[in-house]
């Protein structure tokens, strides 16, 4: 079994346009969203390992901020999802998987955690 590296950036919030029915349209929805990457590990982690070795966090949570077009409305969160995989897998060729976790906050009644999780392989 080769050896594998999982990043991750858990439950983070942001607002994002999507949605399907005429009281989405036109204004940003709270999302929480958790991403995982899987690369190559080096093979070997020394306390002197420099950051190259491996994927700096923030890159994840750049993919589902910053990199989302702005202005743009997705219409279901699949396709947020897909935009953050793609966005991944263009920013660093080490990356062969990504799993994006996405809960869409504003139609929870009671706390129950309502969305959807995608995986993709790179292609």
């Amino acid at each position: 079994m080769a050896d594998s590296l999982i990043l991750e950036v858990a439950d983070f919030e942001t607002d994002v346009l999507t949605g399907i029915y005429s009281e989405e349209t036109g204004k940003a929805q709270p999302l929480r969203i958790g991403i995982a990457v899987q690369l190559a590990p080096a093979e070997r982690y020394t306390p002197d390992t420099p950051l190259s070795a491996s994927k700096n966090y923030m890159d994840l949570k750049f993919a589902a901020r910053e990199a989302l077009p702005p202005g743009t409305h997705f219409t279901l969160i699949e396709a947020v999802a897909d935009h953050i995989c793609e966005t991944l897998f263009l920013q660093d060729l080490r990356i062969t998987v990504v799993t994006v976790k996405i809960v869409k906050l504003a139609i929870s009644e009671n706390g129950e955690k309502i969305g959807i999780t995608l995986t993709r392989e790179r292609r």
